[in-house]
């Protein structure tokens, strides 16, 4: 099986010509072709592969809908980050759940922002923004409720294409047919079962609800400022609020959401709650479109900067609870990102909506202010929040640039000492001239950048801290307070570097759309792009959405039950079944292993090798990939298990040990792990023109040490 890479199925077999024997084109099971050449593999396995990549890529329209959901994508898989400890981990998960429907909010907010505040309060209230626009200006003479209810279908078709998103992303893998059995008794064994995630479409239905709530008591707003607290307006108000509080509520009992008894109670009362903000709206737009009355639209729409900031403020709160959740339930040094995945993720999450928000609000200004030299607050200019929100994320960038800076430096002795302890036990007999002094410093430097990997908590600390206290900081927009005025009373920076910094912010904020949108048209189409994000990008859409239903499709609701099912039938074959797996593959070749039956496992074997699931698996998701769970899993392999790892590897690595004795869980735990030599030579003189090369994070299956493993296992497995 092979990584993130997704090479082709005759890359991977290392045969020119293959044929497909099971699955379709999105993934499937290959065999080399018999009559061309050597179909076999070492000691005469019988080789096959499971190419399952484009089941996270496909159509560039469908990769560009990923970009534009990955805050989701963050924000669901921070909830799977949640600690080992009941109590802790219960608190993360509702945590990232709220965080998820705030950035719903947030969506919904980000469009009544540009449609009912910009457009239908303020440009329209001016003739020089409606000036030479026919598509607006035959809106301007008519009521501000009229135009406001018209424009309002703006945030209402966000929402529908929401719910299109969720209902179509469900349906990317309806031709695979999931398997009925029993429920797999450990948490990483259930990924792809139907009881994994038995409420999306209840959280489908209550984040709609939440969105309709929100574009409500925006247009409520309108209402009171037209004609006062009326007990209409009254009751419409109450009504929103009883919607959204509902929401909240159902997502703090995860035991009702997530509930398989029972359900059509459950799926009674989100249905309800979903058709009654539906009716509220449609009420209240009616309302909104059927007022005559005249009021000064032109300062924009009214209570819109305070629903921001509460907004943001919500949001900065629940991610300090995070993070507190996290650090009780911690397990490990404070040096280690094994309690720190959820609350990261979950500021980066918060930290892109943010950004969308912030510049589809200031580029639509752009557009509208017509580029017109103006004092700091234009006449179109979105709410002061965003602002804000701008010079938080030039902050937050600066900080992690310079905090990234300073751990390189101050890690780079230690990094460098380790590597040379390991070239030196390496390389025993290595020349000593000028070039093998060269070569070994290069090699010195290859492992001592992987052993990077293990100094990013750091980074991820600065950037939840100043993500978390730029929310804070826009509550300062209700005052009117400029960024470079606030700033420079606050803390005595000069006001030009402030402003110069809140305009850098602009610009980062477009530079990484427009990266994002890029790297998601060239995503698992150019192979460099591939090799740097295919990482970060699998890890996100390989757990279900359980934390936010509009996240990206989990794709190993297929590949896993699929490859344990084929497992399962060769094995009621007659076959004796070697799993090897690459990168990012052996964690679905374990989540499909947990899956198996005793009488399938006594079969199979397990080979990994550029393996993330120790290093990073095992660290960012510890209640699903713990300790616990890998040595169940060998437990249940009879550790016919064999892992190889390489020094210069930053993303693979050992799984359970780098190498100790203990007693005889211990010793067949440190006899799992198999460290290679990385490059084999020094010196390559004598046998060969090139020196060997620095493999890092390549697959194995080219090398005699991967068919040495190979052969051993199947001897093993053989055996019995």
């Amino acid at each position: 099986m092979h990584g993130v890479m997704g090479a082709g199925a005759d890359d991977i077999l290392d045969r020119p010509h293959v044929q497909r024997v099971a699955g379709d084109r999105k993934a499937g099971f290959y065999r080399p072709r018999k009559g061309y050449g050597d179909s076999r593999g070492a000691c005469g396995v019988v080789l096959e592969t499971y190419q399952w990549s484009d089941l996270r890529s496909g159509a560039a329209a469908r990769t560009l809908s990923l970009v534009l959901l990955l805050p989701f994508m963050a924000c669901n898989a921070a909830a799977w980050m949640r600690p080992r400890a009941k109590v802790s981990g219960g608190v993360v998960w509702v945590g990232c759940r709220l965080v998820g429907l705030s950035l719903t909010a947030l969506y919904v907010l980000s469009f009544v922002g540009v449609a009912l505040d910009l457009l239908a309060c303020k440009c329209m209230s001016l003739g020089s923004c409606l000036g030479g626009r026919t598509w607006l200006s035959w809106l301007g003479g008519q009521p501000v409720g009229l135009r406001i209810a018209l424009l309002a279908l703006v945030p209402v078709a966000a929402i529908w294409v929401l719910w299109l998103a969720g209902s179509w992303c469900g349906h990317w893998y309806d031709n695979f047919i999931s398997p009925t059995g029993a429920p797999a008794d450990t948490p990483l064994g259930a990924i792809g079962t139907p009881n994994a995630t038995p409420g999306v479409l209840r959280l489908r239905s209550i984040h709609v609800a939440t969105g309709l709530a929100v574009l409500d008591l925006s247009l409520v707003a309108v209402l009171w400022a037209a004609r006062g607290p009326s007990p209409v307006n009254v009751l419409l108000t109450v009504c929103a609020v009883l919607v959204l509080v509902a929401s909240v509520v159902l997502l703090c009992v995860p035991s009702v959401i997530d509930a398989v008894a029972g359900t059509s109670v459950v799926d009674a009362v989100v249905r309800a709650l979903r058709s009654a903000a539906v009716v509220v709206t449609v009420v209240v737009i009616g309302r909104v479109a059927f007022d005559r009355s005249e009021w000064p639209a032109g300062n924009g729409l009214p209570g819109h900067d305070v629903a921001v900031v509460l907004l943001f403020g919500t949001q900065g709160v629940l991610l300090v609870l995070l993070g507190v959740a996290a650090l009780v339930g911690r397990d490990g040094s404070l040096r280690k990102l094994r309690w720190f995945g959820a609350p990261l993720f979950a500021c980066l999450a918060v930290g892109l909506a943010v950004s969308f928000a912030s510049e589809l609000n200031y580029r639509v200004s752009d557009y509208l202010d017509r580029d017109l030299p103006t004092p700091d607050v234009l006449p179109t200019s979105p709410v002061l929040p965003y602002k804000w929100t701008m010079f938080g994320f030039f902050v937050s960038v600066l900080g992690v640039a310079v905090t990234g800076v300073v751990m390189v430096l101050l890690t780079r002795i230690y990094r460098r000492r380790a590597a040379d302890d390991i070239v030196a036990r390496d390389y025993p007999e290595a020349a000593a001239d000028a070039r093998t002094a060269r070569r070994r410093a290069r090699v010195r430097d290859a492992i001592a950048r992987a052993r990077f990997t293990e100094q990013l908590c750091p980074l991820g600390v600065v950037h939840c801290c100043v993500v978390a206290l730029s929310l804070g900081f826009t509550a300062l927009a209700l005052d009117e307070l400029q960024p470079s005025v606030a700033v420079e009373d606050l803390f005595g920076l000069p006001s030009d570097f402030v402003s110069a910094g809140t305009q850098f912010g602009s610009y980062l904020m477009a530079l990484l759309f427009v990266v994002l949108f890029f790297v998601g048209l060239f995503a698992y189409r150019t192979t460099t792009i591939r090799r740097y994000i295919g990482m970060l990008w699998d890890l996100g859409m390989f757990w279900p959405r359980a934390a936010h239903p509009f996240a990206p499709p989990c794709y190993a609701e297929r590949a896993v039950p699929e490859l344990a099912c084929r497992i399962s039938m060769l094995v009621r074959q007659g076959r004796y079944v070697l799993v090897a797996a690459h990168s990012h593959g052996s964690v679905l070749a374990l989540a499909s292993v947990l899956q198996l039956e005793p009488s399938v496992l006594s079969r199979v074997a397990l080979l990994t090798h550029g393996s993330p699931l120790g290093r990073i698996y095992s660290t960012l998701f510890p209640a699903y990939v713990g300790p616990d769970v890998l040595t169940e899993a060998g437990r249940r392999l009879g550790w016919r298990w064999v892992n190889l790892w390489r020094d210069t590897d930053p993303l693979g690595g050992w799984i359970f040990t780098r190498g100790y004795e203990g007693d005889d869980t211990l010793r067949r735990r440190s006899e799992v792990d198999r460290r290679l030599r990385d490059p084999e030579d020094l010196d390559a003189r004598g046998r060969d023109t090139v020196w060997p090369p620095v493999c890092g994070h390549q697959p194995d299956v080219t090398d005699d040490r991967y068919e040495a493993a190979v052969c051993e296992l199947s001897e093993r497995l053989r055996s019995g």
